[in-house]
């Protein structure tokens, strides 16, 4: 297009050349030839107005084509021009997206941090609460237990201290009992002093040969039988003396038979072990004198004045000696110190052989102290017999003349 308007153009600009050739031409023309340089300008001249015309037309449509040309291309440029401007704002969304999305993130990451450190605090702020509770928990215990410590052994002082009021108080009353029990036997003794009379009493066990456990007056209390004596049933050195489980067995049969009753003397009605001493009666028959008339006791513990039937026990005694029966069947057995030498056991301490008279011997052993039971029967097992150097009444609870028995 722009050839071909050049090319217009070119000519337009020839023939208009030869226009005015003609034309100067036609002025210096000859007569004769007027008519054919008229016809000839007419015709350059013609040639000229067309070609510029067309150059006109040429250079119109050029233009307009050009004014499209350059709107098209301004519109390409402008086009262009916006993608760019668009294709950079959409970079720039982009990178202001992933900048808020990266800042979000950061914010995120940050609000998470802090709430896991605010988690972090809020656990260790619980768990100081809970070591605090529990610190507090441990110090109220520890506060319970020591006031319940406290308590109870306030409350141990006060029940030693009821105990050891309620047994002062059962001393005493003990204490007054037994003096006015002890007054009353004093006065009975009075009152029965110089009688035979015999007096019923019920039977609770048989101790052992000269031994027996009754209830007199209301009380149970031990009998200890007056002139004699009768081997033993658990001596602590010598274990069973001969005849001593026949006597136990024989006082068991008696006593066992019939109305029980005793007869008091005229002298002291207690020993030192308050044992009661007295003669002992089945239906009206003398025990004692049955006894040694059998040969399995022997006379002893003579302390005037209670020697009432001292002369019918001598007499018994002789014919079971003569006879050699029981104890007497043995040689040496007896001696006026008990059975096979050993220290007598029972009635208020010495002994007698038959028809003797002797005031209680003082004892060639030095005592043996115990603190209670337990100590001692780790050297006596079976407990001891009145008149052995351990013997305590305080541990004859029963007041058998066993004290520690098993």
């Amino acid at each position: 297009m722009e050839f071909l308007l050049a090319l217009i153009s070119l000519l337009s600009v020839f023939f208009a050349a030869v226009f005015l050739f003609a034309v100067v031409v036609m002025f210096f023309r000859e007569k004769n030839q007027e008519k054919k340089w008229t016809k000839r300008l007419l015709l350059y001249f013609g040639i000229s107005v067309a070609t510029f015309f067309l150059a006109i037309i040429f250079t119109g449509d050029s233009t307009e084509v050009d004014s499209v040309d350059q709107a098209s291309v301004d519109n390409e440029s402008a086009e262009v021009q916006q993608q760019e401007e668009d294709t950079e704002a959409a970079r720039e969304a982009e990178e202001q997206a992933q900048a808020e999305r990266a800042a979000a993130e950061q914010q995120e990451a940050e609000e998470k941090k802090q709430q896991e450190e605010e988690l972090k605090k809020q656990e260790a702020e619980e768990a100081e609460k809970l070591a605090e509770q529990e610190a507090e928990e441990q110090r109220k215990q520890e506060e319970a237990a020591k006031k319940k410590a406290e308590e109870e052994k306030e409350e141990a002082r006060l029940v030693a201290e009821q105990e050891a009021t309620e047994k002062a108080e059962a001393e005493k009353i003990a204490t007054e009992k037994a003096a006015q029990e002890k007054a009353e036997a004093e006065k009975n003794s009075i009152d029965t002093a110089g009688t035979t009379d015999q007096i019923p009493v019920q039977l609770v066990k048989t101790i052992d040969g000269d031994t027996i456990k009754v209830i007199y007056d209301g009380q149970e209390i031990n009998i200890r039988y007056l002139l004699i004596d009768t081997p033993e049933t658990s001596h602590p050195q010598l274990g069973k003396q001969p005849f001593g489980e026949e006597a136990k067995a024989r006082n068991l049969a008696l006593v066992n038979s019939g109305q029980l009753t005793i007869e008091f003397d005229v002298g002291q009605r207690l020993d030192r072990y308050d044992r009661l001493l007295a003669y002992v009666y089945v239906d009206g028959k003398s025990v004692q004198e049955i006894l040694l008339s059998e040969g399995l006791a022997r006379v002893a513990y003579v302390y005037p004045p209670n020697t009432r039937h001292l002369t019918p026990y001598e007499e018994a005694q002789a014919q079971a000696k003569a006879k050699g029966i029981g104890i007497w069947s043995i040689e040496n057995y007896v001696s006026a110190d008990g059975f096979e030498g050993t220290v007598p056991s029972g009635g208020s301490s010495g002994s007698s052989s038959s028809g003797s008279t002797a005031s209680p011997p003082a004892s060639s052993e030095e005592k043996e102290i115990f603190q209670n039971c337990t100590e001692l029967k780790k050297v006596y097992p079976d407990g001891v017999p009145q008149g052995h150097k351990a013997y305590l009444p305080k541990m004859d609870r029963d007041k058998d003349g066993w004290a520690c028995e098993s």
